[in-house]
């Protein structure tokens, strides 16, 4: 059984993992048109209210991402707590990084 739980795990883990590359993608890529639409208007000599609408439009965008990328962390947080609830405390699942060290109320980090 163990071992069953472990390749679901590693397979949440992937699609985990897929999804916020995604995200970090899709929102490198929406502050890259929300930066250069006023560079082009200022370029091509343009009124500041020309592609107003745009720009707006495109911060809202920019901005959804954030709040589905916060969601996405707390989901990579709460399947972090799903691994010890089913007994996988001691398996690795990540993705080559280090995490964040991380004080809670009843524990201090030492040196």
């Amino acid at each position: 059984m163990l071992k069953e739980r472990r390749e679901a795990a590693l397979q949440v883990a992937e699609s985990l993992f897929a999804a916020e590359r995604a995200i970090d993608v899709a929102l490198a890529s929406a502050a890259q048109l929300t930066a250069i639409m006023p560079t082009a208007r200022t370029q091509a000599n343009l009124s500041a209210v020309v592609g107003q609408g745009a720009i707006e439009s495109a911060a809202e965008a920019f901005a959804a991402l954030v709040r589905a990328r916060q969601q996405i962390v707390a989901t990579h947080q709460q399947l972090d707590e799903t691994k010890v609830q089913i007994g996988l405390r001691t398996v690795a699942i990540g993705g080559g990084m280090e995490k964040p060290l991380v004080a809670n109320n009843h524990l201090a980090v030492v040196a």
